[in-house]
């Protein structure tokens, strides 16, 4: 069944919408941020202690934001998924992933997206942690996967 081109634009449009509004959110000023003098706080919707992040744009806690994360080393975040898509590009140690097709370590400047929904586990590097730059599409969540 074919769908009529107006629902079709309609849909475009509306992505496009979010998609300026994201950007608009941001401001229009220059952000920089070094993570060594960034002020961490513990992330109590991390589920477990042992995560602490430092907040660059948005609010994590209500939509889409950008965040420096630190995992504490050994810190095991157990099988789970996000609502929001999570952008993530790796800056000291590692963060540790594992989905059904397979391992993945994140090291400093490599990258990983994981789309909101997606089940898989994650943690940090036993000797060094992780710090990483976060980036989401929505509130930040974690959810045990069943």
């Amino acid at each position: 069944m074919r769908r009529p081109v107006w629902m079709v634009a309609i849909a475009l449009g509306l992505i496009a919408a979010w998609s300026i509004g994201r950007l608009q959110a941001q401001g229009d000023k220059v952000t920089f941020s070094d993570p060594n003098h960034a002020t961490f706080t513990e992330m109590p919707n991390a589920g477990r202690a042992g995560v602490s992040s430092a907040t660059l744009w948005g609010d994590p806690n209500a939509g889409a934001a950008g965040t420096y994360t630190k995992f504490v080393p050994g810190w095991d975040a157990g099988w789970h998924t996000h609502t929001a898509d999570v952008w993530i590009v790796g800056i000291k140690g590692a963060y540790l992933y594992k989905d059904e097709a397979g391992e993945k370590r994140v090291g400093p400047g490599d990258f990983l997206r994981v789309p909101g929904g997606h089940k898989h586990w994650s943690g940090g590097d036993k000797k060094e942690g992780a710090l990483f730059y976060t980036e989401s599409s929505g509130k930040f969540d974690l959810i045990p996967a069943k």
